[in-house]
């Protein structure tokens, strides 16, 4: 007799002993020949499913399985057994990918484009956690796919059909291995954009504004864009700095992305093209120890309207992630870049995954996944982190 898989499924209202039960039963059966492969259990709203898969070379049948079963108490009260000949799961065709989907609230009908998308790629969904119910709502999906490119693709346009944030990655242990997760300031970490609050500060916010918007979509070469708009706080004395930085105010769930992935021995980073003077005291207070910005040239007592040294513009983005990787001692695959503007999007590309935090489309083009929600903390479901690990830390 050839070799024989098969799972074994048990459901029902739960109740005490179903387990002891099904385990008795294949217990009675395990030998050389009988070996448990692989057991999975849910129980939703006092609803039980409990599979138990059983392999055999050649002493294990659908009849002798059946029979060992009717002979336990599993039975009655609305719970039921059910046994199928399945295909062992390590040959089965494919990869395991993972699919995040987050929305403030998933439908039914978004998960029904969701689902029908991956049947189309010829996927099929192994497991569904849900990871979040507030302030969003997270499902996790493992899903069986021969393609990872078709499979990101169809999702992605299903995501933006039906409102849903979305990212398709690998599967494995890497996702719970150490990350670096490197995050632009002005409108990510932060909600405000500190060169606009020294153009308040100066006078001049209308023009400041005007040239932050052209760079933030593309059209205006950062480092050009900064030159610019520092040339117009010339004269200013350097004590605004102080004002502004009481001015910051951090993104929603910004402490909690930090806190957390600090406690989980995660590496939480920043790269900003802001500035030093304004950005350093609040990293101090967030704990956060690898981060690098511009530095603005200071005699006595007042801005001179100049940077020092090279601008961190794009590319210099993306270059510091590189060195806290190496740094860290964590690959780039292992890494997560998280930003809103064309100036990041060298960064976003490099990193292993790169997310569009409420991005323009340009952003978003460049980026693995975006997010649309105003929650800097969503980020952590993309590292398969749920809601109660995070409050549990």
């Amino acid at each position: 007799m050839s070799h024989s898989t098969f799972l074994v499924t048990v459901s029902g209202p739960d109740r005490m002993g179903v387990g002891a039960e099904l385990f008795r039963a294949l217990h009675a059966l395990e030998g050389d020949d009988v070996r448990l492969m692989d057991v999975a259990q849910i129980t939703i709203r006092g609803t039980l499913v409990l599979c138990a898969e059983v392999s055999s070379e050649a002493a294990l049948t659908h009849e002798s399985l059946m029979a060992s079963l009717q002979e336990t108490s599993i039975e009655g009260d609305g719970m039921s057994f059910h046994v199928e000949e399945v295909v062992p799961k390590d040959e089965v065709d494919g990869r395991r990918l993972l699919v995040t989907l987050l929305a403030p609230q998933i439908t039914a009908r978004q998960l029904e484009s969701v689902f029908d998308a991956i049947a189309a790629s010829g996927a099929t969904c192994e497991r569904i956690v849900h990871l979040a119910s507030y302030p969003v709502d997270c499902y996790e999906l493992i899903v069986i796919g021969p393609s990872h490119p078709l499979l990101r693709a169809s999702m992605t346009l299903v995501a933006k059909e039906n409102g849903l944030d979305l990212a398709v990655q690998r599967a494995g242990l890497h996702r719970r291995a150490k990350h670096l997760v490197v995050m632009d300031a002005d409108s990510t970490l932060l909600q405000d954009e500190v060169i606009d609050l020294l153009g308040e500060a100066s006078g001049r916010a209308e023009e400041v504004s005007a040239i932050t918007r052209s760079a933030m979509d593309g059209e205006i070469d950062f480092a050009e864009a900064l030159r610019r708009r520092v040339e117009l706080l010339a004269g200013l004395p350097a004590s605004v700095l102080d004002d502004v930085r009481a001015k910051l105010r951090l993104a929603p769930g910004a402490r909690t992305l930090v806190r957390t992935l600090q406690r989980l021995g995660y590496v939480p980073a920043v790269v900003s093209g802001g500035f030093v003077e304004v950005l350093a005291p609040l990293l101090a207070e967030l704990d956060v120890t690898y981060f690098e910005a511009n530095q603005l040239e200071i005699k006595d007592g007042v801005l001179t309207g100049r940077v020092v040294g090279e601008i961190l513009d794009r590319a210099g983005k993306a270059r510091a992630l590189r060195h806290f990787a190496a740094e860290v001692g964590v690959p780039l695959e292992q890494t997560v870049a998280v930003g809103d503007g064309a100036n990041d999007i060298d960064m976003l590309s490099v990193a292993g995954l790169g997310i569009a935090f409420n991005a323009k489309a340009l952003v978003q083009e460049h980026a693995d996944t975006a997010l649309s929600v105003p929650y800097l903390d969503a980020v952590l479901y993309f590292l398969g982190i749920s809601r109660e690990e995070i409050e549990t830390v």
